[in-house]
């Protein structure tokens, strides 16, 4: 028996109320619970919002902490990310008490994976892109092209996600909501910016 069809039936639903409550077709999720198909990972947030669960208890996993056995459920290109609180957890104190969940997502490489985190985003700054409760797939690295979308440091405390662009002598990082002016670094100022991680993907919240 799947940790989806355990829960499931832990609260008492059937699988057509199931279905209906995450907005998919009755035989969809049939397949999901059965495990002929693999749900992504936007799937498994609403079906973990459903049941009101952690993504990897759906995957069945243990405690909060520990990332699940996901071999059973997805292929080896899939590895289990841990997902951050905030961007100053992931990156400021980088401690496991600061991980909320773990979620698959397919990287080919250890090394890769090594390098990749997930933050949950709070905020409407980079509306309608990235919205407050999203997901945010990031690799550590300190350098990024200009125009990319970012995770940076400010001061070494604050951390914000935005579009980092350069120019002769100044870095501005600016917002796509328009309600929130770009805030630009000049001369002596740049080195209070450290750019830490680029966006590679978007989890939107249900």
């Amino acid at each position: 028996m799947t940790a989806i069809r355990k829960i499931r039936e832990s609260i008492g639903i059937s699988q057509a109320e199931a279905a209906r409550r995450i907005g998919l077709s009755r035989q969809a999720y049939s397949n999901y619970e059965l495990g002929k198909r693999q749900a992504d990972y936007e799937t498994l947030l609403k079906m973990a919002e459903t049941f009101s669960v952690s993504v990897d208890e759906l995957l069945g996993g243990g405690p909060q902490n520990d990332p699940p056995n996901v071999a059973a459920v997805f292929d080896d290109s899939f590895r289990m990310i841990p997902v951050f609180e905030s961007v100053s957890a992931g990156f400021g104190t980088y401690a496991d008490s600061h991980i909320v969940d773990y979620m698959p997502l397919r990287i080919v490489s250890d090394s890769e994976a090594a390098e990749t985190i997930a933050i949950r985003v709070t905020g409407d700054s980079m509306s309608p892109k990235i919205e407050d409760g999203d997901i945010i797939q990031c690799r550590k690295q300190d350098t990024v092209d200009s125009g990319s979308i970012a995770v940076v440091l400010l001061d070494d405390d604050e951390g914000l996600v935005k579009r980092v662009v350069y120019g002769p002598e100044w870095i501005e990082l600016q917002s796509i909501n328009p309600y929130y002016p770009p805030r630009r670094f000049e001369g002596s100022e740049m080195m209070r910016i450290r750019v830490v991680g680029l966006v590679k993907g978007v989890f939107h919240a249900f």
